[in-house]
């Protein structure tokens, strides 16, 4: 006889049971979190400009994620030879989603906040679900107070797209301006803007405001003519890091199930190899990903994509903290 965990208990498969993130415990009281990382999920999509459905992102990842929900105690990576994610070291639950507020931006995203606020508040690591790409500005409000206590935070961006705009018709807070917000934080100390891409919401006069308010931005091609080594080693060593993932960073070909597709996108392995580089040099402090929209892609594979990104990303991170 094997000495698997799957040989004691349920066997508790993948399309058995509730969809919580990876099948990991539901925590109901904020006010009660205990674990090292835990998810909140922020089915909001009223920032978007064209195509809206990033509402159902939370959910499809989800139930995407309990693909790799691993019963057997972790996930063993035998490139690595490292067990990530043993249950014995490593606590996750899933605090459900902030409560939305159908067409009020404000009252929403003050949720979110609320929600990730609580996160830090109890030490955890907040890995946010989105939504569209303006619920991380409710995000990095959040970490006003927790600046003030542990140091500023580096923004690294996955992205087709710059999210640089200042005010378009009076908006402030679409899913066009996170990065500009987040960019007038005093706590926030610069921005890796990587995967920048073909037409983009923000104009030639938005790029130069982000270079100049300390954003070093980088295109695909740019990134593979460099290489990840490289990349990395334009990232401020030793800080903090805020990782922010949009899966239209990834190419269409394989993440079809969002809102503004960009052809000439990253694979699978050009980001991995930046997010576990990232995690050796410095503390990644909060995460979120967005834009998943599961009606453009019925073969679930986006949401697969963005549940696979974020087991491998808190994988990485919490073994960075061990060793």
């Amino acid at each position: 006889m094997s000495d698997n965990a799957y040989d004691r208990g349920r066997l508790n498969l993948p399309f058995v049971g509730i969809s919580t993130f990876g099948k990991y415990p539901y925590t109901a009281d904020w006010d009660r979190i205990d674990a090292d990382v835990a998810i909140l999920g922020a089915p909001f999509d009223f920032g978007t400009q064209w195509r809206a459905g990033a509402r159902f992102g939370p959910r499809s990842i989800r139930e995407a994620s309990t693909l790799f929900s691993f019963g057997h105690g972790g996930a063993y990576d035998h490139e690595d030879d490292v067990t990530y994610l043993p249950a014995e070291k490593v606590r996750i639950v899933d605090i459900g989603d902030a409560d939305i507020i159908h067409t009020d931006t404000e009252r929403s995203h003050a949720n979110i906040e609320f929600g990730v606020r609580k996160i830090l508040q109890a030490g955890a690591l907040p890995v946010v679900l989105g939504g569209d790409h303006s619920v991380n500005i409710p995000c990095i409000n959040a970490f006003e107070e927790d600046c003030a206590r542990n140091g500023p935070i580096h923004v690294v961006q996955i992205d087709a797209h710059l999210d640089f705009v200042d005010e378009r018709h009076g908006v402030r807070c679409g899913h066009g301006n996170p990065m500009r917000r987040a960019a007038e934080k005093h706590y926030v100390s610069g921005l890796s803007q990587l995967g920048i891409r073909n037409v983009s919401s923000t104009a030639r006069d938005g790029y130069e405001a982000a270079r100049a308010m300390g954003s070093d931005i980088l295109s695909v091609r740019q990134i593979r003519s460099l290489g990840a080594e490289a990349v990395l080693a334009r990232i401020p060593k030793g800080e903090r890091y805020y990782v922010t993932i949009d899966i239209d960073g990834f190419d269409p070909s394989i993440a079809p199930g969002t809102g503004t597709p960009s052809h000439g996108g990253f694979i699978y392995y050009e980001v991995l190899e930046i997010l576990a580089g990232l995690a050796e040099r410095g503390t990644i402090a909060g995460v979120d990903l967005v834009e998943v929209a599961p009606d453009y892609d019925h073969t679930g594979g986006t949401a697969i994509l963005a549940a696979q990104v974020l087991m491998n990303l808190i994988g990485r991170i919490m073994h960075a903290r061990e060793v």
